[in-house]
């Protein structure tokens, strides 16, 4: 098919799924723009010339990623006005390879939540079950870019992950959800919402689309201060032999761990069943199996809804409706500094973003600090030392950064990558969380986050891959794809997606 030809399905197909809710600004089908740019880059494809593999192809961007041609809104009234004057560097080095802007994606307000309902332009549907009554959570927050990988409204799609907005989305909607090594992409032109855990993402259909994508996106920005230096990449590369790892995949079989402590009671059947298919498919590949623990895992998640909340309480204060955004119309009335900031937060900011920074507020307050956030910041450091305890690899960075004490030292495993389930559950229906009658307590939504946080805390590379959940019989509990999670050893982005290859293809 040609690039031009699959564009216009892409864009048929945002127009017939309007329903899902999946675009806050699609492409407009009378607009020449898109359709000169896939025509442009098909007259180069028959010269030989594509300037990469994603030459032509459609990405969407969750919007909360600044564009110049699109309108940058994080599903928020506070932003519903807004238009970035420069694009994201993400944005840019994708249009620099030739990738098509899709069109900004639906998520939930600011990237707070779990389900892609908490957006002022309404909530993004899920239709896996294909029935129309019955819509499935997209997952959360980067719901809008999942869906529309899912059902072809897009090529590949941009989200950001913060403690696993992309990965618990991937797995409730079937498709791929990659998170790289925090810092290895580029957050410049991304809208906060926790600095220190935001990391630009990837969903697509298949890993190699995604690799494609990430091998695009992979390079130091110097306007990000966090994106990790050349001089850092090099001596990553170095320590974790990244370029000989083709013969680290063939000269032995991986160690692959499984975390006990992901073994909850309250894990699904077909997710447990799924969790079981993928472990032996690699065992019967030659890779050995071994149980590690993480014992630190049982606080990430609390650890957590601390740190973020207090990241986003800071980040959100500049939304004040003065320098740009929308200034409610009661505020006009009057002129006073702090009625005109209480009217203008009270209407822009939706109820889950209000929670948040109160929360925030609170745990950053004097009385509070020494027993919330500074302890969590301790979770967090004591997070990560189980994972470096986990890995055969040592953690590239750590040289003189980290100080561990000698029992936390000590390898337990030498795992090469650790496997566990994206969620505990298959993706709830919209009506049980938004119904009155039997609609789920926060608490709830916050906890299908506890197998993709402790990753995010670490900074870790994590991919979801969806694997079928049948039994040998071919029986299934509700829904049968589930979301598997493969976690490699910081900067080992590559090992986790060649494994995450090796489980799509069982």
């Amino acid at each position: 098919m040609s690039l031009l030809l699959e564009a216009e399905r892409y864009v048929a197909n945002q127009s017939s799924n309007r329903m899902l809710n999946a675009f806050i600004t699609p492409l407009c089908r009378h607009s020449g723009r898109w359709h000169d740019q896939a025509k442009d880059a098909d007259i180069r494809g028959k010269q030989g010339k594509l300037k990469s593999r994603l030459d032509g192809r459609f990405i969407a961007f969750k919007d909360n990623i600044c564009t110049r041609d699109f309108p940058t809104t994080c599903a928020s009234k506070s932003l519903d006005t807004f238009t970035s004057p420069f694009n994201a560097t993400v944005v840019q080095q994708l249009e620099e390879a030739g990738a098509i802007v899709a069109g900004k994606t639906n998520l939930d307000e600011f990237g707070m939540g779990s389900h892609s309902i908490y957006s002022s332009f309404g909530h993004v549907m899920n239709a896996r079950r294909g029935d129309d009554s019955r819509f499935l959570s997209a997952g959360g927050s980067s719901g809008g870019s999942a869906v529309a990988v899912a059902t072809d409204q897009c090529y590949a799609a941009l989200g950001t992950d913060t403690g696993g907005s992309i990965r618990l989305p991937a797995a409730y909607t079937g498709t791929v959800g990659f998170k790289p090594s925090y810092g290895l992409l580029s957050r410049w032109g991304v809208i906060a919402y926790a600095n220190s855990l935001d990391t630009v993402g990837i969903l697509a259909k298949r890993v190699s689309i995604a690799r494609d994508v990430f091998d695009v996106l992979n390079r130091h920005d110097p306007r990000d201060p966090t994106s990790l230096s050349p001089s850092s990449r090099s001596r990553m590369s170095s320590k974790l032999n990244l370029p000989h790892l083709t013969s680290r995949l063939t000269s032995r079989p991986l160690r692959i761990g499984i975390p006990l402590e992901y073994n909850i009671s309250e894990l699904a059947p077909s997710v447990r069943q799924a969790w079981s298919h993928s472990l032996e498919y690699l065992r019967q590949q030659g890779h050995t199996i071994q149980p590690v623990s993480l014992p630190m895992t049982k606080l990430a998640l609390s650890a957590y809804y601390v740190l973020a909340p207090a990241e986003a309480s800071s980040n959100l204060a500049k939304y004040d409706g003065v320098r740009y955004g929308t200034r409610s119309d009661d505020s006009k009335e009057n002129q006073s500094e702090t009625y005109l900031y209480a009217k203008t937060r009270g209407a822009g900011f939706g109820p889950e973003v209000k929670r948040r920074i109160m929360l925030g507020a609170f745990s950053l307050s004097a009385q509070a600090i020494d027993n919330y956030f500074i302890q969590a910041q301790r979770i967090r450091r004591l997070v990560r030392h189980d994972f470096d305890a986990a890995f055969q690899a040592e953690h590239p960075l750590a040289a003189g950064i980290l100080t561990v004490e000698p029992q936390q030292q000590a390898k337990q495993a030498g795992v090469d990558v650790l496997i566990s389930p994206t969620a505990p559950t298959p993706p709830p229906t919209i009506s049980d969380i938004t119904n009155t009658s039997t609609k789920r307590s926060n608490l709830d939504a916050y906890i299908i986050d506890v197998f993709t946080v402790p990753a995010s805390l670490a900074g870790l590379p994590a991919i979801s891959v969806p694997v079928s959940g049948k039994d040998n019989a071919g029986n299934q509990e509700g829904d049968s794809l589930a979301g598997i999670q493969v976690i490699g050893q910081y900067g080992d982005d590559e090992l986790v997606l060649k494994v995450g290859e090796l489980l799509e293809g069982r």
